[in-house]
């Protein structure tokens, strides 16, 4: 969930400041960029240097650097932000976050950011509940900001009760939770199939195609950003796929549709950009076969059309996306296939353009719908490519 996010990580001065470094530590793990703005109370209780080792990024904690006149431009930091989380939160900085006071960097910050933010509130009991505290508290909540709630505990001061900051781990979780509510696919089931297959004409030889199954698992990952449940059906490939996907490796083009028969019906999207063998040798040979004659002849027959067979089972409820990689007439043959196979889109790329294709790293496509409108993108990565293509079959939803 937090792959690739930008967090701000604003530390004020309380002893909970100690928790950052274990937070920072879990923030980079789960794959977020992270930046941490020290207020200058926060830099009695825990240095910016352990905090700039753990984020790998240099700790913020003034408006400029007086030996270098380096500029932190807060307004920058505002926009970089995805999240603002403000960990620990002390009664001090709540306050000034609720009136508007900006006579710091992190206040500053936090005024211009657009991104959610997010509170965790450490300080004493008595602090806690006195009455300018809980309304300061509601003033920020008014304001759209997202308060993770002190637990109770043994406190710095030796009393007991609300006060202590929530432990990171807490902190994690609740952040992941509320990146999983703002998901457009949260629990939606998806179907991604890529790679290519491979038809065994013995042991030791096959027929196949240049596919890597790049295209099909930045598809798939990019779903599963998008909060879906992916099952991916993938051919042979050296990719690697999200953790969270499940995952199904197959090698054969018979082994690819027993495997969607299995997985379609719980599918409200399907995404079959797998490059599957249109023929398949009719008998593999048991041994290796030994190279004696000067021409050897290969009977083959035709693969069960996946896509096709799909089309016939899709229901009203499902959406079918296929792929059309044309080498000439490229749009009569996408457009065709569209209609017979009973696809909500059709995605073309074409071997004709440069950069294009199998093995690549980019790709340009494509997109048709049922009205034959099309939607032509431009050469982008192929990470880029699978946010079009998502985006445009969240459209049908």
């Amino acid at each position: 969930m937090l792959k690739d996010k930008n967090i701000i990580l604003g530390v004020c001065g309380s002893i909970a400041a100690y928790k950052a470094a274990t937070l920072v530590r879990l923030l980079v793990k789960a794959g977020a960029n992270v930046k941490v703005i020290l207020t200058s109370d926060a830099a009695n209780f825990i240095t910016p240097l352990t905090l700039a080792t753990l984020s790998k990024n240099p700790v913020y904690t003034q408006y400029f650097e007086e030996e270098t006149g380096v500029w932190s431009n807060h307004v920058e930091l505002g926009l970089w932000a995805d999240y603002l989380l403000v960990a620990p939160a002390s009664a001090n900085t709540i306050a000034k976050m609720a009136k508007g006071l900006c006579d710091n960097l992190l206040t500053a910050v936090y005024l211009s950011a657009k991104c959610p933010v997010l509170f965790a509130p450490a300080m004493d009991l008595d602090m806690w509940a006195h009455e300018s505290t809980q309304q300061n508290v509601s003033q920020l909540l008014s304001y759209g900001n997202i308060l993770i709630a002190p637990g109770t505990g043994e406190l710095a001061s030796g009393l007991h009760g609300q006060g202590r900051m929530a432990e990171p781990e807490e902190i994690l979780v609740f952040l992941e939770q509320l990146i999983k509510k703002g998901l457009p696919l949260l629990g939606t089931k998806v179907l991604v199939t890529a790679g290519p297959t491979y038809e065994a004409i013995d042991p030791v030889r096959f027929i196949g195609n240049h596919s890597s199954g790049k295209m099909g698992f930045a598809i798939a990952n990019q779903f599963a950003a998008m909060g879906a449940e992916v099952t991916l059906i993938t051919g042979p490939t050296a990719e690697k796929s999200a953790q969270q996907l499940r995952r199904i490796d197959v090698l054969s083009a018979a082994d690819m549709l027993d495997a969607c028969l299995r997985e379609f019906s719980e599918a409200k999207i399907t995404v079959m950009s797998a490059a599957v063998a249109d023929y398949t040798p009719v008998q593999a040979a048991a041994q290796k076969i030994k190279k004696s004659e000067e021409q050897f002849q290969l009977q083959l027959k035709k693969t069960t059309d996946i896509l096709a067979s799909l089309g016939k089972l899709k229901t009203a409820q499902q959406i079918l996306v296929g792929f059309a990689l044309e080498t000439e007439n490229e749009e009569v043959h996408a457009k065709a296939k569209l209609i017979k196979k009973n696809l909500d889109l059709i995605v073309l790329n074409s071997l004709n353009d440069k950069g294009a294709g199998f093995k690549m790293d980019t790709n340009k496509i494509t997109i048709f719908n049922q009205a034959s409108e099309k939607t032509v993108f431009e050469m982008k990565s192929k990470s880029e490519v699978a946010k079009d293509i998502c985006l445009e079959i969240l459209k049908l939803l």
